[in-house]
C-alpha cells in the first residue's frame, strides 16, 4: 500500500456560536472564536490517499488531477468564504475546524477514482492547532 499527500491553501472566516446558548454561554464556551464580526484562519489542507502502484505510470494516482479534484470540490468552495454563510456544506452546521475536516472528507470521497482510497483529512487551523480525520 502506498500513501500519498497533497497540500493545499485557503483562506475562510467563520465564528463558533450555539444559537441555542446565551451570548454570555457561547463567550464562556467559545472565547474569542465566538466574536460577534467573525474572525479568519490560514488553512492548510492535507488529503492523504492510499492504494496500490500502477505499473504502466508508476503513480498511485495522478497528483495534478489530486489537486484538481480537491480545487473543485473543496477549495474554490472554501476560500476566502464565510464558511457559517457561505459554504452549503457546512450550513446548520456548528463551524469547527472538527466539522470542516469531517465535510471536506464528504466532499472529495466521492470523486476518487476505483482504487484511490481516500485515507486521511488533516487541517491546520493554525500551525499549532490541526485536525485529523480518518472517515470513521
Amino acid at each position: 500500500m502506498v500513501y500519498l499527500t497533497r497540500l493545499e491553501h485557503f483562506n475562510a472566516a467563520h465564528k463558533l456560536y450555539n444559537p441555542a446558548w446565551s451570548k454570555e454561554k457561547n463567550d464562556a464556551v467559545f472565547g474569542i472564536c465566538a466574536n460577534e464580526n467573525w474572525h479568519g484562519h490560514n488553512f492548510d489542507l492535507f488529503v492523504t490517499i492510499k492504494g496500490k502502484v500502477n505499473e504502466d505510470t508508476g503513480f498511485l494516482f495522478d497528483v495534478k488531477k489530486l489537486s484538481d479534484l480537491m480545487k473543485i470540490h473543496v477549495i474554490e468552495k472554501l476560500d476566502h468564504k464565510n464558511l457559517n454563510m457561505d459554504v452549503d456544506f457546512m450550513r446548520d452546521k456548528m463551524c469547527s475546524t472538527e466539522n470542516l475536516a469531517v465535510g471536506i472528507w464528504q466532499q472529495l470521497a466521492p470523486h476518487l477514482p476505483q482504487g484511490v482510497i481516500l485515507h486521511c483529512v488533516k487541517l491546520y487551523e493554525t500551525p499549532r492547532i490541526y485536525v485529523e480525520y480518518y472517515g470513521e
